[in-house]
């Protein structure tokens, strides 16, 4: 039997303009916005569609204002699909928030505030200027695993932050040792070492103590089975319950995302239509490398909707 993916992307996908054409189209996604800017405070919408694209990259208001856009899209798509058992989630990062929200996991108020607070915690858990990333390009994953290791030992600490598609895998760590890296490619086949523009080293063990204040607030939350399969970036498996949930996505800030696996995981269960909902494109093309005799498509305007809705339809 044919299956469906719902996939949401992670912090880098926003631009300012993201969400509008559902904004003013739909009343739902009206709603969405309405509930986080009362959850939050302040006005979220006006970021989403304005900007400016600096405050827009401040990690506590990408990481709501992407939740927002991408469950302001699905709550429109899902009016038009038959969403059962059949069909699997997963999400980038921020992204598997926005997967577990649309599987009925928490209530979007709940999972706004919670990604509003991640994002807080993420960013003031190392100091700006202390740590970094890079994007890796053209290498195995142990080919990066081989240079975190070596470039630890002689810079300062450097560890594997997501393992993206085949040829991609992103590092994090401090910033002497990011400086320092790019001596050490030519020893491990990597074609490309890409700074990348970010606030802390996401997704490793010097964001522990982001990952313990978020435990606090999950612990308080009481999480819903949800009603299909949700992959975790933690270890590439599904979410089983309620219960392991706190426990996941705690340290899914600590830890290696493992989109690759996720990914090769849905497949293996049947999975052939992959829908990346929200803006930008990036896990489509991460799943062009991971696997090219699967479908991918993109929804992030009305007008990209409108075309999958009468494609499924056909």
């Amino acid at each position: 039997m044919n299956k469906t993916a719902f996939i949401f992307p992670g912090q880098g996908a926003q631009y300012a303009g993201m969400g509008k054409d559902f904004y003013e189209n739909f009343k739902e996604s009206r709603e969405i916005f309405q509930k986080a800017t009362e959850e939050l405070g302040f006005d979220i919408a006006g970021l989403c569609f304005e900007g400016p694209d600096e405050e827009l990259s401040i990690t506590k208001i990408t990481q709501p204002a992407l939740l927002t856009v991408c469950m302001a899209i699905f709550e429109v798509l899902k009016k038009h699909l038959n969403m059962d058992d059949s069909i699997s989630m997963g999400g980038l990062s921020l992204g598997e928030y926005s997967a577990l929200t649309a599987a009925g996991a928490m209530d979007f108020e709940i999972a706004v505030k919670l990604v509003y607070n991640r994002g807080n915690y993420m960013q003031n858990a190392v100091p700006l200027g202390q740590g970094g990333m890079l994007a890796l390009i053209g290498c195995t994953d142990e080919d990066a695993i081989g240079f975190c290791k070596a470039v630890t030992e002689e810079f300062g600490l450097l560890e594997p932050a997501n393992f993206n598609c085949p040829g991609q895998v992103v590092v994090g760590g401090e910033s002497k040792a990011i400086e320092n890296a790019l001596k050490l490619t030519s020893r491990f086949n990597i074609k490309k070492a890409v700074p990348l523009q970010v606030s802390a080293p996401f997704h490793t063990s010097m964001l522990e103590a982001a990952g313990t204040r978020l435990r606090e607030d999950l612990e308080k939350i009481e999480f819903k089975k949800p009603f299909c399969n949700v992959v975790s970036n933690v270890d590439a498996e599904y979410y089983r319950n309620g219960s392991d949930m706190a426990d996941k996505l705690e340290k899914q800030v600590y830890n290696p995302v493992r989109w690759e696996g996720c990914v090769r995981k849905m497949i293996a269960d049947g999975v052939d239509t992959f829908v990346e909902i929200g803006p930008g494109k990036s896990l489509t093309g991460f799943i062009k490398k991971i696997n090219k005799s699967v479908t991918s498509i993109n929804i992030s305007s009305v007008t990209s909707m409108e075309d999958y809705i009468n494609l499924r339809l056909s």
